[in-house]
């Protein structure tokens, strides 16, 4: 288990991160939300330790991380020009996307019922390490039902020894959640509010409805 700081050079943070994740280990990483803990999205027991590792059970499936708007061209079963929208709009940034996951992927995130939620974060530390692992998966790195972590070492105290890199790059302060929008059925739907305002979302795409 090792804490890396990333400052203005990363790149030895980076390499230890990617080699981590392509042995199958789990990493933190900042994002411009909360720091998330990340696993390679297309290994199915990566994925179950990070479901151990934050106490969360397969019917909370994980999300995905990209590195690029093509990111996720190879993940969706069909990319919308009310996806399309969204993406040049608030990408990167604090916008998931819950779309149709494409049927020929090879992964196993949880009980996602053909769905997957993608985003591309804010971060020129992850957006480095997504660039060598193509799409990984992450969730909020903290154990189920605790705080966010807002820095790796809070991140460290939570999840101890079951992630074998910890990339520390400072507080992301009071950061808030990503927005979520399911694009799965006939009406773009709000599922959490969060970093993207409804108004905002509603002045490109302006059938999203808010959160029910």
């Amino acid at each position: 288990m090792t804490v890396i700081e990333v400052g203005e050079d990363s790149e030895d943070g980076v390499k230890q991160a990617v080699a981590a994740l392509r042995r199958g280990q789990l990493a933190v990483l900042p994002t411009d939300t909360v720091y998330g803990i990340a696993a390679d999205a297309f290994s199915p027991p990566a994925v179950d330790k990070l479901l151990a590792a934050k106490g969360r059970g397969r019917d909370m499936p994980v999300p995905v991380l990209v590195g690029s708007w093509r990111g996720l061209d190879g993940l969706a079963e069909h990319v919308s020009a009310s996806m399309r929208s969204l993406v040049e709009a608030f990408w990167p940034g604090g916008l998931t996307l819950i779309v149709r996951a494409a049927p020929s992927l090879a992964w196993d995130l949880g009980e996602t019922r053909g769905t997957v939620a993608v985003r591309m974060p804010l971060h020129p530390v992850t957006l480095a390490v997504l660039a060598e692992t193509g799409p990984l998966a992450v969730s909020s790195a903290n154990r189920t039902g605790l705080p966010p972590a807002t820095t790796a070492r809070e991140a460290l105290g939570q999840l101890g020894t079951s992630v074998a890199v910890y990339l520390e790059a400072g507080s992301t302060g009071d950061a808030v959640a990503s927005t979520i929008v399911d694009l799965t059925g006939d009406v773009p739907q709000v599922r959490r509010a969060g970093a993207v305002d409804l108004e905002a979302l509603q002045a490109v795409l302006p059938e999203v409805e808010g959160p029910r």
